[in-house]
C-alpha cells in the first residue's frame, strides 16, 4: 500500500506540480484521504472466525480442530490448527498440532504447505517418536504431487511428465526403510516404492522411444539398458529389450544384439 502511495506521489510530482500547483495540492490531499480510508478499512475488516479464535483456550481450539478432522472438514481443521500453532507455539499440543497440520494439508492436496511443514517438523523434532510417520507422509505427498487426478480419471497416459516428484517420493520411502525398518509404515512404503519403480521405468521407456523416433540409436540403447539395470523387476523390461535389439541392429552391433535377443527369448520368448 505504501509503495503504491509512493509511486502515485511520484506521478503527481512529475505530471502536475510544474503545470498546476493548486491541482497538485488537491490531488495530494485526495490521495492521502484514500490511503487513510483504505488503512482504516483493512484494520476494521476482521474475520469473525479470527475473533472467535482469540477467545478460545488452546484446549478448546484443539478440540475444535480434532472434531473438524474427524468430520473430514479439513479446511476448517487447518484454520483451527494454524491459529493454535501461531497463538500457542509452545502449548501442550504443539507437536501434535504440527502432525495434524501435515495430515490435513495432505488431505487437501496442499503440496507446498505439506512439504514445508514436514521439513519444519523434521528440523525441530529429529528424534520425535513419530518421525517415521513424517517421512512416510513426505513420500505420500510427493507421490500426490506426481499424480494427475484428471488424467487418471480420463485414462490419459502421462508417463512422459517430469518424474522429479516420483524420484523424491522414492527417496523418502527409501530413507524411511533404512532409518526405521521396523516402522508400521514400512510395508506400505515398500509397496509404493514398487509402484514408483514402474512409473520411473515407464518414463525411461518414453525417453528411449523418443530417441528411436529421431534415430538417436546409441542414446536409445543406453536408456533402455538403464531400465534393465535399475528397474529389472518392472513391466518395462520387455519393451526395453525390444528397443535394445532394434537399436543394436541399426548400429550394426551384432554381438550386443544377439545378447539382447538371448535375454528376450529366455524371459519372453
Amino acid at each position: 500500500m505504501f509503495l503504491f502511495y509512493s509511486e502515485m506521489e511520484k506521478f503527481l510530482t512529475i505530471n502536475l506540480k510544474e503545470s498546476n500547483s493548486s491541482m497538485y495540492k488537491f490531488a495530494r490531499v485526495a490521495l492521502a484521504g484514500l490511503i487513510t480510508i483504505a488503512v482504516t478499512a483493512c484494520s476494521t475488516n476482521n474475520n469473525p472466525e479470527d475473533v472467535e479464535f482469540t477467545k478460545k483456550s488452546p484446549e478448546a481450539l484443539y478440540a475444535q480442530a480434532r472434531t473438524s478432522l474427524e468430520l473430514g472438514n479439513f479446511s476448517k481443521a487447518i484454520r483451527s490448527l494454524e491459529a493454535l500453532d501461531s497463538r500457542f507455539p509452545f502449548g501442550p499440543h504443539k507437536t501434535q498440532v504440527q502432525l495434524d497440520l501435515i495430515y490435513a494439508y495432505y488431505k487437501l492436496e496442499d503440496i507446498a504447505s505439506g512439504l514445508a511443514n514436514i521439513d519444519r517438523f523434521i528440523r525441530l523434532n529429529p528424534t520425535h517418536p513419530d518421525i517415521d510417520y513424517v517421512y512416510y507422509m513426505r513420500g505420500l505427498i510427493n507421490m500426490q504431487a506426481d499424480s494427475y487426478m484428471f488424467h487418471d480419471l480420463l485414462d490419459i497416459d502421462r508417463t512422459d511428465r517430469d518424474p522429479q516428484n516420483a524420484i523424491d517420493a522414492f527417496k523418502d520411502f527409501d530413507k524411511l526403510l533404512k532409518l526405521y525398518p521396523n516402522s508400521k509404515y514400512a510395508a506400505d512404503a515398500q509397496h509404493r516404492m514398487l509402484a514408483l519403480k514402474n512409473r520411473l521405468a515407464a518414463y525411461s521407456i518414453r525417453v528411449a522411444e523418443y530417441y528411436v523416433k529421431i534415430n538417436a540409436w546409441t542414446a536409445a540403447a543406453v536408456r533402455a539398458q538403464s531400465v534393465l539395470e535399475t528397474y529389472p523387476e518392472t513391466d518395462s523390461v520387455k519393451r526395453a529389450l525390444e528397443i535394445m535389439i532394434e537399436s543394436y541392429d541399426e548400429l550394426g552391433q551384432e554381438s550386443l544384439k544377439a545378447n539382447a535377443e538371448k535375454v528376450y527369448q529366455a524371459n519372453f520368448g
